[in-house]
């Protein structure tokens, strides 16, 4: 089981002392209580806990999604928290890729147009080379023959798996996931997480996720039990 530390970020996402405060007046809840992180290329981190304690919060605060009331965020060492919206988008269309429990697919559009859309908006490549790499992230993960089916015509396995090569379209070095397996069954939960295990030690990516799953929450590298708004070991 991993330790939280508060010494200088070695992750290349890291955060320290990070405070988060929801609601207002007397419905003001201490959601996050000066919480420690890192997370290292090429290892899945478990946050796991009981509903309520403070998970998804946290992964949108490192998702950059979201802005804490106190505490620092680090990408690559380079401080996120005060930065300015322009910076922080910057930020997540670099280095971060997202799956969440619902895959959030436009089902009027194709498995490989839907991986496309994340690349046409950082401009980084023509139309050939886009096409290229949908096609590419597609094979790897399974799907290379359904990528031309329109998303609404896909299983919600095969669904959650194009969100996968979607979220990997700009080659992301550090991939949050808030659910991923939620809304599978048992077999595709498996396919899912081995999935994500394979393309994280391939690619070197550090893998954040967030799941009530204790079975695949003890097959990750490192557990991070959340209680109370902080980890517990």
């Amino acid at each position: 089981m991993s330790t939280t530390t508060t010494a200088h970020p070695s992750g290349i996402l890291a955060c320290r002392n990070l405070e988060r405060h929801l609601g207002k007046g007397e419905n003001r809840t201490h959601v996050l209580k000066g919480v420690n992180f890192d997370a290292h290329p090429g290892k899945i981190h478990a946050i796991v806990g009981p509903s309520g304690c403070g998970k998804s919060t946290l992964l949108y605060l490192l998702g950059l999604l979201d802005r804490p009331d106190a505490g620092e965020i680090y990408i690559h060492g380079t401080p996120m928290a005060d930065s300015n919206d322009n910076a922080r988008t910057k930020a997540r269309n670099a280095h971060l890729g997202f799956v969440f429990q619902f895959h959030f697919l436009l089902h009027e559009f194709t498995a490989a147009e839907n991986v496309i859309m994340p690349m046409r908006k950082r401009r980084l490549l023509g139309e050939t080379a886009m096409r290229q790499r949908a096609s590419e992230l597609l094979d790897a993960v399974g799907l290379a023959d359904k990528a031309q089916r329109l998303a609404a015509h896909l299983s919600g396995g095969e669904q959650q798996r194009v969100a996968i090569a979607r979220a990997l379209a700009n080659a992301p070095a550090i991939l949050l996931a808030d659910e991923p397996t939620g809304n599978l069954d048992a077999r595709n939960s498996t396919h899912i997480f081995t999935l994500l295990t394979r393309l994280a030690h391939e690619r070197r990516i550090a893998i954040i996720m967030v799941t009530h799953n204790a079975d695949l929450a003890t097959r990750c590298d490192h557990i991070h039990p959340m209680l109370d708004g902080n980890f517990h070991t």
